[in-house]
């Protein structure tokens, strides 16, 4: 019995050497789900029917891919000993991330140099026409965000739920 009891409390040693590798890879793998998550959610989305002005930004997909090219998928390491901190950002520095994301206020307002291009029936925002311009918010007061990062939080928990129980089972073993 004092084998088996040696043995096990030795497996547990390795495992508690190999934890912090482990954790570092479901924690980068559930961010990385998190990212695909808020990109699916983020404009532009197919079918939405968004209506017949659709912006550039809309069109570009800007927004969208800076979720991948911001986003710090691999774990940062800070403290030592028995308190290690693993960090991951979903980050996206597009400026008006944040006005899709929660909503915002929409006040009837006229931008000067903005204008439906006739050829291609996109929004497009010329700051140096101020021959052209729109007045804006006249028919909705408060533009309903989109909550991509919402999105994104449940897809994280079950994907670093999963695989702590399936790696540290393996380490376990």
């Amino acid at each position: 019995m004092a084998y088996t009891l040696m043995a096990y409390l030795g497996k547990l040693q390795r495992a508690r050497a190999d934890l912090p590798q482990v954790i570092a890879g479901a924690v980068e793998e559930a961010t990385v789900a998190a990212v695909d998550a808020v990109t699916e959610a983020t404009p532009p989305k197919s079918g939405t029917g968004r209506g017949p002005y659709i912006g550039e930004n809309t069109v570009t997909g800007a927004l969208k891919a800076a979720w991948k090219t911001d986003s710090e998928t691999k774990p940062g390491v800070t403290g030592s000993g028995s308190v290690v901190t693993l960090s991951t950002r979903l980050v996206n520095r597009v400026p008006y991330a944040s006005y899709v994301n929660d909503g915002h206020r929409m006040d009837r307002h006229f931008v000067p140099g903005l204008y439906i291009d006739p050829e291609t029936g996109i929004l497009t925002m010329d700051p140096g026409n101020t021959d052209v311009g729109i007045v804006v918010g006249t028919k909705t007061p408060y533009v309903k965000g989109e909550f991509m990062v919402d999105k994104g939080k449940e897809p994280y928990r079950k994907t670093l739920g999963s695989l702590l129980g399936v790696k540290v089972r393996e380490v376990l073993t």
